[in-house]
């Protein structure tokens, strides 16, 4: 833990004066590169029970640049990921960097407009995707809309060990889409067909653009944040900086880092906290295709897994399924929670269950992940998102002005500096004119800096809601709701109100056998607030809208109560 002495607090910054850490350039796919040649056959995955060396992987992203090539990628070309997570991914990522292009990361969930939208808006000429009957008609009708010129299509069951792939392909040929004859379609087993000699590219890891991460479009049309090779290494290099599990793998330590892979690789989240961070320590990944609960807790106890990056549904979801009474969860000693506020009694259950310390993290698509965290051998504050991360320079910006820092004391817009902070977004600078105070990057959050350093989130400054000229700060009313013990999800937005112009409006789920209503929740709520936060009403839903990786979905609750 870092005290008061550890900052320095000169100007209004806030950033570790502790850390003396330097952050050489450095390619992304070198990166990997690099620690294939120090891991050599340690395993670098485990995909449903097969392992996957680093020198296996590191044979196979030579084979995907050099495929590439062969077919005219090269510097400049954008190269589209619409994968859940496999293997696949793995050699795709690091491949299409290596062959000198730029990756752009699409979600499986997408739609065929959704996709068409950003392929269009990204300039994406090739698409990765496999045989899955979710993913590609998806993908062969963008095919036919846009500008791709062609697919790589793999295949689940060929990253399969042999038992699970026979099984595959006999009892889930439902869930297996027929792959067209097309000369635009290349098989990805063709694509690897070749010695793997590719042609090795010039790259300025600090300009060049390693990847396109799209937002979550959160206050509207997502945009595609450019970050650097350079900023995704340093950010990776960052987070191990600072989490002891990244120092296992180190000669003559018998201790070993192994992370579940659960999260979805698309994601900025778990694109730094899972992937890069790992394969920037030689540590093993532990992929499964999408979370559920039942498969992650058995494969935490196969692999006895030693840490897991998840959002607090996927926690929660973990203590409710049936199974987790018999799990062995005793290999997991940190989680890292991030994605949206997790809270205390949550926090707490899951530690008291697997003897895991779960740490609170804070960081966005432009930050390449993340910016701030708890530490993470004790001393972090609840209800924070922890100190800023090595070589990050944090200050709060006045609310209404951003030109000016917020008045000592006060409550402002969180913004930071750092290595990690992305090169701007594509194609947008009108954009860039908004979200750029000087070097730093504005967030949009509202927060404090205790004595310590430690940031507390207060909230969105676009959630606030305006009751009779009074800001309310959604999070703090749906803090008081998770200490029903009866609530297991809260969400509260604003609604119309003809005298005050807006009120607030909970939205809760209840825990297994609650027994109380929407009335009693509300008589039990109001008195606890002050009398400009009291909500309109509370509504108790079966379930409550998510993002594409679990978080709960304040836009979409918003756009649902609208309609």
């Amino acid at each position: 833990m870092m005290s008061q002495s550890d900052f320095d607090w000169s100007h209004g910054y806030l950033h570790p004066s502790k850390w003396n850490l330097d952050f050489p350039p450095l390619a992304l796919h070198q990166m990997f590169f690099d620690s294939a040649q120090s891991a050599g056959q340690k395993p670098m995955l485990d995909f449903m029970g097969r392992k996957y060396s680093y020198a296996k992987m590191a044979d196979a992203v030579r084979r995907v640049a050099k495929g590439l090539q062969d077919r005219g990628i090269g510097k400049g070309d954008h190269i589209g990921l619409f994968l859940p997570n496999l293997p696949h991914y793995v050699a795709a990522y690091y491949g299409a960097l290596a062959a000198g292009a730029t990756v752009v990361n699409f979600s499986p969930l997408y739609s065929v407009d959704e996709l068409s939208h950003q392929v269009a808006d990204s300039g994406t000429s090739l698409l990765f995707t496999v045989s899955a009957a979710a993913l590609l008609p998806t993908a062969l009708k963008v095919l036919e809309k846009s500008s791709l010129s062609g697919l790589i299509v793999g295949s689940v069951a060929e990253a399969l060990p042999w038992i699970k792939n026979a099984a595959y392909r006999l009892f889930k040929r439902g869930e297996i889409a027929a792959i067209p004859d097309d000369s635009r379609i290349t098989r990805y087993a063709d694509l690897l067909a070749n010695d793997g000699g590719y042609a090795v590219q010039p790259c300025d890891p600090q300009n060049d653009a390693a990847q396109l991460q799209y937002t979550g479009g959160t206050t509207g049309t997502p945009k595609g944040a450019i970050l650097t090779h350079q900023n995704i290494t340093a950010n990776a290099r960052q987070i191990n900086a600072i989490d002891p599990e990244s120092r296992m793998n180190l000669p003559g330590n018998p201790r070993e880092d192994r992370i579940m892979g659960v999260l979805p690789f698309f994601h900025v989240f778990a694109n730094a906290t899972v992937l890069n961070r790992t394969v920037n320590n030689g540590g093993e990944i532990i992929m499964l295709p999408r979370f559920d609960a039942k498969q992650t807790l058995a494969a935490i106890a196969r692999t006895k897994a030693t840490a897991m990056p998840g959002v607090p549904t996927m926690y929660q979801a973990l203590l409710d399924c049936p199974d987790v009474a018999k799990a062995d969860l005793s290999s997991l000693r940190v989680c890292i929670s991030g994605g949206a506020p997790l809270a205390d009694e949550l926090k707490k259950k899951f530690e008291a269950r697997t003897g895991a310390v779960v740490i609170e993290g804070y960081g966005l698509t432009e930050s390449s992940g993340v910016v701030s965290c708890n530490p993470y051998l004790g001393g972090g504050r609840t209800g924070s998102i922890g100190q800023p991360v090595p070589g990050t320079i944090v200050k709060l910006l006045d609310k209404e002005d951003p030109a000016k820092s917020a008045a000592p004391g006060e409550p402002g817009e969180l913004a930071f500096s750092g290595p990690q902070v992305m090169r701007g977004y594509w194609n947008r600078p009108d954009a860039d004119a908004d979200v750029f105070a000087g070097e730093f990057l504005r967030t949009g959050d509202v927060a404090t800096i205790d004595a310590d350093g430690f940031i507390h989130i207060v909230d969105r400054i676009k959630d606030m809601i305006s009751v009779g000229g009074f800001k309310v700060f959604p999070s703090q009313i749906e803090d008081v709701l998770y200490h029903h013990d009866d609530v297991r999800e809260a969400l509260v937005i604003g609604v119309p109100d003809d005298y005050l112009g807006e009120r607030p409006k909970a939205f809760v789920t209840l825990n297994a056998g609650a027994g109380v209503d929407d009335d009693a929740l509300l008589h039990w709520l109001n008195p606890k607030l002050g009398k400009h936060e009291r909500v309109a009403a509370v509504v108790v839903r079966d379930a409550l809208p998510k993002t594409m990786i679990g978080k709960l979905d304040r836009k979409a609750l918003r756009a649902q109560e609208g309609q």
